[in-house]
């Protein structure tokens, strides 16, 4: 039956570029350079606001109660929580809400987002999962691969704060929830429906990977 993991293996090469990326590789070896990684923050300050559309689409897409609030639960937290958090982390690292709030959104941002908020307004509930599911999904796994690695550097490294968030058991909780209510949406697709998810699954990873370039090439 198919199920997270055979998206994987519809796209393999195209998901290992993007969860190996040379942006993740470098943050793992705390050699990134900080404007990059400035500016990766920026953009995904914008990023979040689009994630955060998506969720509220997600509850327009739930079929029952429990749905949702299962999508209202996650767009309140990126809304209430995670939005606030990244404006602080952002002032760690000298940029100012106020810059934040004038940014212009990189060619990389609104190709990826506005894809993400297509497929969702098109297809079902499950087809937003999909669209998303590289993302959230992907960071946990990214941010766990990366201390696997034997070139990891933890110490002195100014981007394990990045890390231990995604590392986290609250974020790996969540990750593993998506992976399961994904499966279990999956469980009776039929081949042709499967397909079509995981098209989208790959279109995703691979914008995915343009998001982690725009961060290296700083581009907008």
């Amino acid at each position: 039956m198919p199920s997270f993991q055979s998206l994987i293996n519809f796209c393999q090469d195209d998901w290992k570029h993007y969860t190996q990326h040379e942006f993740v590789q470098q943050l793992g070896k705390g050699i990134l350079g900080k404007s990059c990684f400035q500016h990766y923050l920026k953009q995904d300050y914008l990023f979040l606001i689009q994630f955060a559309r998506a969720w509220g689409l997600a509850v327009y897409k739930s079929h029952d109660i429990f749905e949702i609030r299962q999508a209202l639960a996650s767009l309140k937290a990126i809304v209430e929580i995670e939005l606030d958090l990244h404006v602080e982390y952002c002032k760690k690292w000298g940029i100012s809400e106020k810059e934040l709030n004038r940014l212009q959104e990189a060619k990389a941002n609104i190709a990826y987002t506005r894809y993400m908020l297509d497929a969702g307004q098109q297809g079902n509930l499950l087809d937003l999962h999909i669209a998303l599911a590289p993302c959230m999904i992907g960071y946990g796994r990214i941010a766990c691969w990366i201390e696997t690695q034997p070139w990891y550097q933890s110490e002195n490294n100014p981007y394990q704060c990045w890390l231990d968030m995604y590392t986290s058991d609250e974020f790996q909780v969540a990750v593993q929830k998506e992976i399961e209510w994904i499966n279990q949406h999956l469980f009776h697709v039929e081949p042709q429906r499967f397909e079509q998810l995981a098209i989208i699954f790959r279109n995703a990873t691979r914008l995915e990977a343009d998001f982690w370039q725009m961060g290296l090439d700083k581009n907008i």
